[in-house]
């Protein structure tokens, strides 16, 4: 619960990210949340007095019904108009478990349980103007700068690949270098 009211609070406070909240509530999208790395990343440089900048606004829905990419396109040209110039990333997880070859996602919940690691693994949204915090691993992994995988993502899992090579490929301990990232063995 500390937790919780840590996150509100950071996210209440970055005007930013409460615009971007705001710009995604428009949408109505069924299951709709602001996801990963944009809530990831300001809570870490909260915690490291650092800031950096916003690489993308990764936004998720769950429409069973519509899967194409096209729509994704369309709705990310609907929060360019909103708010221009941001990186805006429409993923609907109705579709996203084809990208790892894993079974169909039930909802957006789903999808964000499956994220590579558990600080990674949080979203958040507007519901009429309350703030919702969605984090299937809860949030100590990412209030402690712990870095390691999600139960699908674990070491001996298929998917264990895509976690050490993220880890590798993100270089998060050279902005955030407070972070305990666990150990990355090879692939099973």
């Amino acid at each position: 619960m500390k937790y919780e009211l840590e996150l509100t609070k950071i996210i209440k406070s970055d005007q930013l990210l409460m615009s971007i909240l705001k710009a995604v509530q428009t949408l109505q999208l069924n299951d709709c949340w602001v996801a990963a790395g944009v809530i990831r990343n300001k809570v870490w440089d909260y915690l490291h007095n650092v800031q950096t900048e916003i690489n993308d606004i990764d936004v998720i829905y769950f429409d069973e019904y519509d899967s194409s990419i096209e729509e994704e396109k369309a709705l990310e040209s609907k929060l360019q108009e909103i708010m221009p110039n941001q990186p805006w990333s429409v993923k609907n997880q109705a579709r996203m478990h084809k990208i790892n070859r894993i079974p169909p996602y039930a909802s957006s919940i789903d999808g964000v349980a499956h994220f590579p690691e558990t600080p990674t693994a949080i979203a958040v949204r507007l519901n009429n103007n309350k703030l919702e915090i969605l984090a299937p691993y809860g949030l100590n992994d990412l209030f402690e700068g712990l870095v390691r995988p999600t139960p699908p993502f674990n070491e001996n899992s298929k998917l264990y690949t895509i976690y050490s090579n993220r880890i590798q490929n993100k270089n998060w301990g050279s902005i955030w270098n407070n972070l305990i990232v666990e150990s990355i063995s090879s692939p099973k």
